[in-house]
């Protein structure tokens, strides 16, 4: 199957309902800011006619079946007819199971853990296969399971799914991959908070406008949050990953980022090109009133600006974003309509629909090839031994005390000594690193994540500062033996 064979309006804007079984929808407020998707809770039959509607009005509806506290128990007759039912209309795009990394979507008194393989990540990777493996056979596309984009070291999606596709890979290769190459898709909640800007004329890629003054119809936005060039800037090497001592579980707060990870991933562990992904949720929520600036790297955003940011958000989707980003429904109606329309909804009705043209880019590459082993970034595996050497420092140490105190084990070995780990980010992966990493006991385990998550095919050395002399001395005992590494 190929990227652009996937049934939709090529409109990115959408807009999610404001509850169950509020039928007939009022189509009214989706046509009012020109959507092209209508996200669908369904708990039965209720929105069956309303999908017919929205599809003979352009509008294509994204149907998730609403579980309740569903756990990660199998799918069954119930929800095999209703199914049936939203197929029968044209309804493609199908979602089974929502956020199971929050202790909401469990049987009461469940707490969920990325860690328990067997009652968790085991039960729901093979029922949400054999459920998406139905949806293909009705011609539809199923969701890969959307979660809270949280960076919590309990909640983070970044642990999820890695747990998950690590899972599917180990266990349901093949019938995975053949999902994947016949009508997959990602499901994401992306609640971005204040993590977009538009550049000041002239004043360079890290400016940004105060809110009165940004304008959707002009250019320089920035959307592709953690990797936009604030966010770089101020904390260089940051991914949705981690990748750096302040991002531990991961960073996935950004419109793309977790749909990057998972195309990323599944292009390493399952030989895909591109995956179609929608945020199915999300957006700049619109408070009303006040200002508000949850990363203060960011500007505030406030009524004043959420218009403007939101149509921008849209025109973005469909001109810079990667090709298999189609959109995003923003969460939801009711936060949106009442007790009045907010003012996003205005500007997008005076605003042109920007199209998104999505090429014709096989999601499997040349045919189904194998898993590729090759992920995004360096280093590769180590033959033998690491053809880089780096020396990671954690904060409040520095090069020059390393300098003055380990010379003779410099002088021997000449390893790379820094303070900024995203450095490693520029190794080519033919060439493979070992990562001795210098730190207090409290940072140790931050500073090893930072550097495992990213890197997993780099040699950790470990050495805990707990006194600076002994430090010396372990180096200095390496020296003695010829010795790189304890």
């Amino acid at each position: 199957m190929r990227l652009d064979e996937f049934q939709w309006s090529h409109n990115p804007r959408g807009l999610h309902v404001a509850t169950i079984y509020e039928t007939p929808l009022p189509i009214d407020r989706y046509q009012a800011m020109h959507c092209g998707w209508c996200k669908i809770i369904a708990a039965g039959y209720e929105y069956v006619d309303d999908c017919a509607t929205l599809l003979s009005l352009g509008i294509t509806p994204i149907v998730r079946l609403y579980l309740g506290r569903w756990g990660a128990r199998p799918m069954d007759r119930f929800w095999r007819d209703i199914m049936i039912s939203f197929a029968s209309v044209g309804v493609k795009w199908f979602e089974f199971y929502n956020e199971p990394n929050l202790g909401v979507e469990w049987p009461e008194g469940f707490d969920p853990d990325w860690r328990d393989a067997n009652n968790v990540i085991k039960p729901l990777m093979d029922n949400w296969l054999t459920w998406a493996e139905f949806t293909i056979t009705l011609g539809g596309y199923p969701g890969f399971i959307p979660l809270a984009e949280s960076d919590n070291p309990r909640y983070a999606a970044v642990r999820w799914m890695d747990a998950f596709l690590n899972y599917q890979r180990d266990v349901n290769l093949e019938r995975f991959r053949a999902v994947l190459a016949n009508g997959a898709w990602c499901s994401t909640h992306p609640y971005i908070l204040n993590h977009f800007y538009q550049e000041t004329p002239g004043g360079g890629p890290w400016s940004a406008r105060r809110a009165e003054e940004q304008r959707a119809e002009e250019g320089g936005w920035h959307f592709e949050y953690p990797y936009d060039p604030i966010s770089q800037r101020n904390d260089p090497g940051r991914s949705v990953y981690g990748g750096t001592a302040l991002t531990p579980n991961g960073d996935p707060v950004g419109l793309i980022a977790m749909g990057r990870m998972f195309n990323e991933r599944c292009a390493q562990y399952f030989g895909t090109q591109a995956i179609p992904v929608v945020g199915s949720e999300g957006g700049i929520f619109p408070f009303r009133g006040g200002s508000f600036q949850q990363d203060t790297r960011y500007p505030a955003y406030s009524e004043v600006n959420h218009g403007d940011a939101t149509a921008a958000l849209f025109r973005w989707c469909a001109q810079q974003a990667p090709p298999w980003f189609f959109g995003l429904t923003l969460w939801k109606e009711d936060e949106y309509y009442i007790p009045g329309p907010v003012q996003a909804i205005g500007r997008l009705g005076e605003l042109p629909v920007y199209t998104k043209t999505v090429p014709p880019i096989e999601v499997m590459g040349n045919g189904l090839e194998g898993p590729r082993p090759v992920p995004q970034y360096g280093p590769g595996p180590i033959q033998g031994q690491a053809d880089f050497h780096f020396i990671v420092l954690a904060p409040g140490l520095d090069a020059e005390w390393f300098f003055e105190t380990m010379r003779a084990y410099w002088d021997r070995f000449r390893p790379i000594v820094t303070t900024d780990l995203s450095l490693i980010d520029y190794m080519p992966f033919e060439q493979s690193a070992a990562i001795t990493i210098v730190s207090p006991p409290a940072l140790m385990e931050t500073l090893s994540r930072a550097a495992s998550l990213p890197y997993p095919n780099a040699y950790l050395d470990p050495i805990e500062a707990v006194d600076l002399d002994e430090v010396a001395r372990i180096f200095n005992d390496r020296v003695a033996v010829n010795r790189r590494f304890g």
